[in-house]
């Protein structure tokens, strides 16, 4: 690279100069921090991003961007962004340099991912994230923390319009975990992400708690904290994800998702293989994720935060070979029931899925709220209420397939026709009621049960309460007679029905009363 005293003054000498510091800007770090990276077996920022896109198609800018005024400031300022294109459509991308000041955001920084999240606000294009930070630039004072809000400030008009994806490679602390969890998706490789506010040393020498790092802020745990959308093995995995994920989003709200190769409904029509999945015992579990795997067209589901919340399970899929986003009770955690965290789960990804006009499917087995003092000390009123009030407010196409039990208020969220639902299903297996037998048994029978002279007679007078209750009280055609179920259906007829439901809404037009916005529950 050229000097003050050797400036180069040929076409020639200048050209020369450009590559030159267009080679040192490629991996800038000290030699002392890339070793440190290289003997982890960690890849470059560059080659993060070239492993993600289409080959050939990043382009960077501010590859020569410095710190302002300081002598020794490396180039790139801790970050990599630019533009380039997956599957052939645009994204913007950033990376962060951990060799270069710890990856910290200082004022070049900060400009340089501004500027890419502009580009994207103004084309309509997903947002990449490759995170490695270690955090505010300390030594850049309220310049650091001013680029942090700058960043934060774009995820506004940003959030719902453009996907935005955060992909976790490494240690973020501080204001870096902030821009992340505002993504869409966060995705964390396991046993090298970590993400916290506050570090173990820091919370050591303030409150006296003695963790490990990795047992305060990794990946696994993080999932678990409900803060990651899903943890993978590797780089390679995460970046696999990214890309499946951007092959079930449109590139903008204004945009329609891709579109893949289908079965044809007369393939489907031959398919029996649903009649005989539901258990005869009503109390028995099963594989929910299976049963969605056959309800789209393929077996490609992507489930989000498997971890959390598992009673809950919210995933992308295709009908038609189209993107749904599937809600559905687990009956294997909770036996279906809904939480406060499957609520806040439920309704967040409602909220994607709307934002990014992605039809819905609720698959209903689910007994009720989860009852219990701990579920009322943690706001499961509150966390329960936006879970219905995101369904409400979603104005896609909502689909509903009741495939066994539907009780009480959960029943109404659950894609309901009552709380917005669109076209209610249901299989002969299904049961709807108020609650189950087991509990409306001690509410309605409790006199008799407790005059009941024998456990024996207690037995027998509570087994004919609960077989009446639901053969009158549960059946699916007291529901279908009153019109709260548009279609009965026998299981293997459920795929068909779907795609019917979801090309009949496909024209769906709605909008709300006028006024500024609406105001969650509290």
């Amino acid at each position: 690279m050229a000097t003050a005293a050797n400036k180069p003054t040929t076409t020639a000498e200048k050209i020369a100069d450009l590559a030159s510091r267009l080679e040192q800007a490629q991996d800038p770090g000290s030699e002392r921090s890339r070793k440190r990276r290289d003997d982890a077996g960690h890849s470059t920022p560059r080659q993060r991003i070239n492993a993600l896109l289409d080959e050939g198609s990043f382009v960077e800018v501010g590859a020569l961007g410095k710190t302002p005024n300081d002598p020794d400031a490396i180039y790139s300022d801790g970050v990599v962004t630019g533009y380039g294109r997956i599957s052939g459509r645009p994204v913007c991308i950033y990376a962060h340099d951990k060799t270069v000041y710890g990856g910290s955001v200082g004022v070049t920084f900060g400009q340089k991912v501004c500027q890419v999240m502009d580009m994207a606000i103004k084309i309509g294009c997903p947002v990449i994230g490759i995170q490695d930070s270690g955090g505010a630039r300390i030594q850049d004072a309220v310049t650091s923390l001013a680029m942090y809000s700058e960043i934060s400030r774009r995820q506004l008009p940003l959030s719902g319009r453009s996907p935005q994806i955060s992909v976790m490679l490494g240690k973020s602390a501080g204001g870096a975990v902030y821009a992340p969890v505002t993504t869409d998706f966060v995705i964390a490789v396991d046993k090298q992400a970590e993400m916290y506010v506050t570090g173990p040393k820091v919370i050591r020498e303030v409150t006296g708690e003695d963790i490990s790092s990795a047992e305060l802020g990794g990946a696994s745990q993080q999932e678990l904290n409900g803060n990651v959308s899903a943890v993978v093995d590797s780089e390679d995995e995460a970046f696999d994800l990214v890309r499946d994920l951007l092959d079930h989003l449109p590139s903008s709200c204004f945009d329609e998702a891709p579109e893949f190769a289908a079965p044809s409904d007369e393939e489907l029509r031959e398919d029996t293989e649903l009649d005989s999945f539901m258990p005869d015992d009503t109390n028995a579990g099963y594989d929910m994720i299976e049963l969605l795997e056959q309800l789209g067209d393929d077996d490609e589901i992507i489930e989000l935060q498997p971890n959390f919340a598992p009673n809950m399970i919210t995933a992308f899929g295709r009908i038609d070979g189209k993107t749904v986003g599937f809600v559905a009770n687990n009956p294997m955690h909770l036996a279906g029931c809904i939480d406060a965290d499957a609520a806040d789960k439920g309704a967040r990804f409602i909220q994607i899925c709307d934002a990014y006009n992605v039809p819905l499917v609720f698959v209903v087995d689910t007994p009720g709220y989860m009852p219990g003092v701990e579920q009322e000390k943690v706001g499961l009123i509150h966390r329960g209420a936006k879970f219905a009030f995101a369904g409400v407010q979603a104005t896609v196409p909502k689909v509903s397939l009741i495939v066994r039990k539907a009780f009480g208020g959960a029943y109404a969220v659950m894609g309901s026709k009552n709380l917005s639902g669109d076209i209610n299903l249901a299989w002969p297996t299904a049961q709807i009621a108020v609650m189950g037998s087991a509990a409306a048994v001690v509410m309605i029978a409790g006199k008799q049960l407790d005059a009941a002279e024998t456990p024996e007679q207690r037995e027998m007078t509570k087994k004919m309460f609960m077989d009446f209750y639901d053969e009158n009280m549960t059946s699916p055609y007291v529901a279908a007679e009153r019109g709260y179920i548009d279609v009965m259906v026998r299981p293997r007829e459920s795929r068909i029905a779907l795609r019917q439901a979801l090309r009949q809404l496909e024209t769906k037009n709605i909008s709300d009363l006028p006024k500024k916005h609406p105001i969650a529950p509290m």
